[in-house]
């Protein structure tokens, strides 16, 4: 039986040789050249090929390659397959890298301070430090959780919200949405890291930064379509937000002439606060079809019934 896999041709050949080194007996093949559709069992893709029931009718698992599942079609994925996100060290580390950077920019003023060396303006401003502030992340999954740990270990203060229970030793925890208002009323520089679901999709909008204390920042790695460029920009211009770094937009790439590239407030990034590392991606997937075979759950594996 065969696994596939759909993704560059430089990931393709380190994972092929990752396969080669410690599961030579499992076939790999490199779309799109397949010997024999029916005997294809596991695929590893961004965006797996249109009709995958007849182009695969007898695959098992298909294995996102990034951290998200939203870019999939999960009602044209056959009910018997099992999806499965990337859950690697090198996404974690990226991810904890980008929000550390962000939140210390913006609590520094930094995007002040890269407009006015372009003006050639020589201004200091005040700053309180970072015990006096509290960083607040949206999502306390397997980026959310370490984020919380290194951003408290920069001296801020924290707290997490999800749509469910979590407990954090030390650090302030809401859930759902009876406990939004709360969490965000704290909240001096909001992280969203949330999966993108129905609930999520436009949540980060004018009724929510009007609940966050007057010059919050933002830092947004989620999903493009869960934040309202529109209502950011407005929050911005009222001094609703004092600032935002933006890694996901919706459209995506941002258009040119969008007037979020001109914004002094605005830090923008093309989608790459964390990405998949191609030797603990391989080695993340090889773990995972070990599991498999000994009929163990997989990590990663996506509740269909919430999207994640």
């Amino acid at each position: 039986m065969s696994f596939v896999i759909k993704s560059t041709p430089e990931r393709a050949a380190i994972w092929s040789a990752l396969f080669a080194a410690h599961m030579p007996d499992q076939k790999i093949e490199i779309w799109p050249d397949i010997a024999d559709p029916h005997s294809v069992e596991f695929l590893a893709a961004w965006v797996p090929p249109r009709d995958l029931e007849q182009t695969f009718p007898n695959l098992k698992v298909l294995f996102s390659v990034g951290a998200g599942v939203d870019q999939l079609d999960l009602s044209a994925v056959p009910a018997h397959v099992q999806v499965v996100r990337m859950i690697e060290s090198g996404l974690t580390d990226g991810m904890v890298d980008y929000v550390r950077f962000s939140v210390l920019a913006l609590h520094r003023g930094m995007l002040r301070y890269v407009a006015q060396q372009r003006e050639q303006v020589w201004k200091a401003h005040p700053y309180v430090p970072a015990s006096a502030l509290t960083v607040g992340v949206m999502g306390l999954g397997q980026l959310g959780l370490p984020v919380v740990e290194a951003v408290r270990a920069l001296g801020y203060g924290c707290r997490g919200w999800a749509r469910s229970r979590r407990d954090i030793d030390g650090i302030p925890t809401f859930a759902g949405q009876e406990e939004l208002d709360a969490f965000l009323g704290g909240t001096d520089i909001l992280v969203c890291l949330l999966p993108l679901t129905a609930e999520t999709t436009g949540l980060l909008a004018r009724p929510l930064f009007s609940r966050l204390p007057r010059g919050a920042g933002l830092v947004h790695c989620g999903r493009g379509k869960q934040l309202v460029l529109d209502d950011l920009m407005a929050a911005l211009d009222a001094g609703e937000l004092g600032g935002a770094v933006v890694d996901v937009t919706d459209p995506e790439p941002l258009p040119p002439g969008h007037a979020l590239w001109n914004r002094a407030d605005v830090l923008i990034t093309p989608h790459t606060a964390s990405i998949t590392q191609a030797e603990t991606g391989g080695k993340s997937i090889l773990e995972n079809l070990q599991r498999y075979r000994k009929g163990e759950p997989l990590k990663g594996l996506v509740d269909r019934t919430i999207g994640y």
